[in-house]
């Protein structure tokens, strides 16, 4: 059984972040560079704002396809602005219970103040388990195969 911990020893400290004003197709481009399916949207003092995920962007497109119009502008247009956060010394039971019941691949962490520290997501999660309850594998590759 996961000993219990904090979310915030295992959530990522320097995660991707846009602005509001970040053009969208460079906001896709990152994603797509980066392999990760959305980010935090933050304001100039670091308060979140909102959620950009590959189905706003892919929304976004299919939008401007259907009216006809020019697809662009930014992701303050196109983020989710309904976001949940969670603080930043929450047990990490808790913050995977959290990502169940809501259906969350990732959620930002904040202070106190409410300023952004990181986020902490599903693989996260599963990467804590791994370190302190997989037992250790002779030889991983043939885990993989």
């Amino acid at each position: 059984m996961l000993r219990s911990v904090n979310g915030d020893d295992f959530m990522t400290e320097k995660p991707v972040t846009f602005k509001p004003d970040t053009d969208l197709f460079h906001a896709i481009h990152i994603l797509l560079k980066h392999k990760i399916s959305g980010a935090t949207v933050l304001d100039d003092n670091r308060n979140v704002v909102g959620i950009l995920s590959e189905m706003d962007c892919l929304k976004a497109i299919l939008d401007s396809t259907y009216h006809g119009t020019s697809v662009g502008g930014t992701v303050g247009q196109y983020m989710s602005k309904a976001v949940d956060v969670l603080p930043a010394h929450m047990d990490i039971v808790d913050v995977a219970k959290f990502l169940i019941d809501n259906n969350r691949r990732r959620v930002p962490i904040v202070e106190d103040d409410g300023s952004f520290v990181g986020q902490i997501s599903a693989r996260s999660i599963l990467k804590a388990i791994k370190d302190f309850d997989v037992p250790r594998i002779k030889n991983e590759k043939d885990f993989y195969n």
